[in-house]
This record gives C-alpha cells, sequence and structure tokens, in this order.
C-alpha cells in the first residue's frame, strides 16, 4: 500500500488528515469556525461573475469544506460531493426532494426511519409521489414491483429498529436496470463500517447527529452522492435554502476525528453485550446483524467492515408495566430518542402500527438498546438489576 496516496491510505489516517491545511490555519490543527453570512468581493468584476472560493455564507465557508473533504475522503472515490443539512431527517427530506417529481413512484423499504415514513407519506403524497413498501428481506425480487415511474428505491440497511438486512447489492443490481437511483440511509454503520456507495448506491445519507457527532450535543445531517446523482442534491440543497450551521459543522468535524476509536468500542462492546443477552433467560431473541444467528448475518458479513453499538431485543412475554418497572430500575441505561453518543440508552417500541408490506410479530416485549462507552460489566450489572426488577414485577 502506498501511504503516501490519500485514497491508498486507511480509513483511520484519512479521518485525522482530511481536510486540514495547518498552513492556511496558521499552524492551528484545527481550522477555525467562520461565523458568517456575507462574503466580499475584491473588485466589481469579481462580484458579477460571482468569482471567488466562496460566495455566501450559506453556500459553505472553510469550515464546511473542511468537513466536506473528510468526508469525501471516508466515503471512498465513488463519492462526488457532500451536502450539509441541520439534521438527519433534513438529510431525507433534501434528498427525496431533489431526485422526485410529481407522478413520480418510489418504493421504500418497510423497516425504514418512522420519520422518513411519515415524510413519505405526508408530504410526498401532496406533492402527488406515490410511495410502495416493500419486504426488506426481498432481494432481487423488488423487480415485481417496480412500475414505469419507479424513480427512486429507499433502503435502510440494517432497517431501524428491528434491524432486518436487506440485500443492497441485489437491490441496486435490479434498480439501476429499470434505471432508478437507490438511496441508502447509512446512519447505523457510517462510511467508516459500510461504504455504500461502493455496493451500488447512488445516494448514502447519515444522521450526523449520532456517530459522527458523537456526544449527543448537535443536530446535523450528510447527502454523500455518485456522480450521477451529485448535480441533483446539490441543485435540491441551493434551491431549498438549507445548511446548518457552524458550530455544529465544527462539532461534526471534531467527532469525525475520533469516529474511529470511538466506533470501534462501540462495535466490540456492542457484540459483547448482544451475545451476553442471547444467554439470559429473560430474552427470546436478539436483533443484530452481527449475530451469526441473525438472519442478516452473512450479507453484514459480506457488506460491512464493522457494526454499531444499536441493536434491539426480543424479551420472553411479560406484561408492560413490568418491563416499565425493568427500565426504571436501570440506571446507566437512559431513556431517550436518539443513539450514538458515548452514553448507553434503552426504549421500548412497538413496529406494528408502522409496517404495511411486513407483519411484525415478535413474541413478546421489544427494547432498542444503545451500548455506549461504558464498562461493559457494569452495563452487563445494570442489566441484571433490571431484569431482576422485570421478574418481581411479574
Amino acid at each position: 500500500m502506498d501511504s503516501s496516496s490519500p485514497q491508498e491510505q486507511h480509513a483511520e489516517t484519512r479521518l485525522v488528515t482530511s481536510g486540514r491545511d495547518t498552513k492556511a490555519q496558521k499552524g492551528f490543527v484545527n481550522p477555525p469556525v467562520f461565523h458568517g453570512s456575507t462574503v466580499l468581493y475584491p473588485t466589481a468584476e469579481d462580484l458579477h461573475a460571482h468569482r471567488g472560493e466562496f460566495t455566501y455564507g450559506r453556500h459553505g465557508s472553510p469550515t464546511t469544506k473542511a468537513f466536506q473533504e473528510t468526508l469525501m475522503a471516508l466515503e471512498g472515490p465513488q463519492c462526488a460531493g457532500v451536502g450539509i443539512v441541520p439534521s438527519g431527517l433534513s438529510a431525507i427530506s433534501t434528498t427525496l426532494l431533489s431526485v422526485l417529481k410529481a407522478g413520480d413512484h418510489i418504493l421504500v423499504v418497510d423497516n425504514i426511519y418512522r420519520p422518513s415514513r411519515n415524510f413519505c407519506n405526508g408530504m410526498l403524497t401532496r406533492y402527488g409521489v406515490e410511495t410502495t413498501y416493500f419486504d426488506p428481506m426481498i432481494g432481487a425480487g423488488i423487480d415485481k414491483l417496480f412500475k414505469p415511474n419507479t424513480r427512486a428505491v429507499l433502503v435502510e440497511a440494517p432497517g431501524s429498529q428491528s434491524f432486518e438486512m436487506p440485500d443492497i447489492r441485489a437491490i441496486a443490481e435490479v434498480a439501476h436496470g429499470r434505471g432508478a437511483l437507490v438511496i441508502d440511509d447509512n446512519t447505523w454503520a457510517t462510511p467508516l463500517y459500510h461504504r455504500s456507495l461502493d455496493q451500488g448506491v447512488d445516494i448514502s445519507m447519515q444522521a450526523a447527529t449520532k456517530y459522527i457527532g458523537g456526544h449527543s450535543d448537535i443536530m446535523f445531517g450528510t447527502i454523500s452522492a455518485n456522480a450521477k446523482a451529485w448535480p441533483m442534491i446539490a441543485e435540491g440543497i441551493r434551491l431549498l435554502g438549507v445548511c446548518a450551521g457552524p458550530d455544529d459543522v465544527f462539532l461534526a468535524l471534531r467527532g469525525l476525528r475520533t469516529l474511529s476509536v470511538r466506533l470501534a468500542q462501540h462495535h466490540r462492546s456492542g457484540l459483547e453485550m448482544a451475545r451476553w443477552l442471547a444467554a439470559r433467560p429473560e430474552v427470546a431473541r436478539v436483533l443484530h446483524p452481527g449475530l451469526e444467528t441473525d438472519p442478516g448475518h452473512a450479507i453484514w458479513k459480506r457488506d460491512f467492515t464493522g457494526a454499531s453499538g444499536l441493536f434491539s431485543i426480543v424479551l420472553k412475554p411479560a406484561p408492560q408495566k413490568a418491563v416499565d418497572t425493568m427500565l426504571n430500575t436501570l440506571k446507566l441505561f437512559g431513556m431517550g430518542f436518539s443513539w450514538g453518543g458515548f452514553e448507553s440508552l434503552a426504549i421500548p417500541f412497538d413496529c406494528d402500527a408502522y409496517r404495511t408490506a411486513t407483519k411484525w410479530e415478535p413474541g413478546g416485549p421489544t427494547l432498542r438498546l444503545h451500548i455506549g462507552l461504558e464498562s461493559t460489566d457494569d452495563l452487563k450489572a445494570d442489566l441484571d438489576r433490571g431484569f431482576a426488577a422485570l421478574k418481581a414485577a411479574m
């Protein structure tokens, strides 16, 4: 390997070195945070021609450029551009509004992030875009669902909350044969562990609020696209006027620098906790594609180089009151609707109300867990106390 070429360097090195120009930064390691809207032009001729690296605050600054260059280096050679938006949901809505028009049809995986479904059923329906949901395990069988006006396929690997693993390669091959774009919500693995643009995806989105930020202190979204899709994304961002605040951009860039070490710990701790939970008498099933027993494991092993700290468990039948007692007993697992930060989290969920192409029948109460950076011994002890409370309340 030629380490002198950035694209030949390991991902860990690219995360640390990309997007940095210490000479331009007066020797400082990090770029400054540019708070600004107006950019002045030196001459009237430059003003008329909009000539300049930066033209207006909404369109970017040296801070956003540093972030974009770093994420592009992580996404790989298929990445033609990175868009920055103020949240993960904004990444989804901006992407869909950029590639779809009235009269189009989109195929969406049935285990998609619920706000993505809400956007499709709400805003897209209002704008005359039809949505069809499909079984996440459909693979190449998705061919039967295409219509003459199918413009895009939206996937999430693994799926939100229930963690089924769609075969993105098979889906992309069919979609491209039909002239459709493939869009992936890649928040769970990030491009560090899943370079989805290399798997046939045209647009890869992330809620960078999660692992890229890494500290539960920003709202942020990214949209990475290949050469075919990037012009549409760039135009959509410009027309919609979306942008992220400079402080959040800086914090996201700071998070990128340590992503490899943090995600490696989430990977190790997540798998350790998943295996421990699988052996618990209170647990019927663990939903984690990194486990050898998981139905999606073969695809995960083929397409991913690691896992994050997010997965779900199915408890053996128990009344909701007992599950709530368990949750209230936990001290290290907080209850909150996010993940990707340094802290462990646990929430109950039920997918039944927002599944239409598949039936959600887990066989017991379900909990989504995020394994943070705490000691796994302490997390096991915390859950052990929670399980004891669960039993006592039944």
